[in-house]
């Protein structure tokens, strides 16, 4: 078993193809979609292939280390995860080809108009080891 990291995007991805921001869907729309996710993770439990998601509140907060006092809190300039990363979900699937199956079934939750959204996905392996490093 592998496990993957899926990442659902608010933006840096490529549009979807139904485009619409969450934000200006219908309560119904928005409760069909939230199903549908529900669903799809309780049909992985039921494999065994579901490990863990979450939805991501786009606020937040970019801190990094400083020696000279408290660390530096910043709402930019750079990218951050909060405008980029709306939820995951980890899986722990046999193969790389049936975590490209579960991601690409996971693309098409309905949005606007209870169509698919077909958006994007970033599929990402967890390192089950270090690289060995050799001079």
């Amino acid at each position: 078993m592998a496990k993957y990291l899926l990442l659902k995007h608010y933006r840096g991805a490529p549009a979807a193809v139904n485009d619409v921001p969450m934000d200006r869907w219908t309560p119904q729309e928005l409760s069909a979609h939230l199903r549908y996710m529900s669903d799809f993770a309780a049909r992985l439990e039921a494999t065994g292939e579901f490990v863990d998601s979450q939805a991501l509140s786009p606020e937040g907060t970019f801190v990094r280390s400083d020696s000279a006092g408290g660390p530096p809190v910043t709402d930019g300039p750079f990218a951050e995860t909060k405008d980029l990363i709306a939820g995951w979900m980890v899986i722990d699937v046999d193969s790389h080809e049936r975590a490209v199956e579960l991601a690409g079934e996971l693309s098409a939750a309905p949005g606007a108009g209870g169509q698919p959204i077909h958006e994007w996905l970033e599929l990402r392996p967890f390192l089950t080891e270090l690289p060995t490093i050799t001079e």
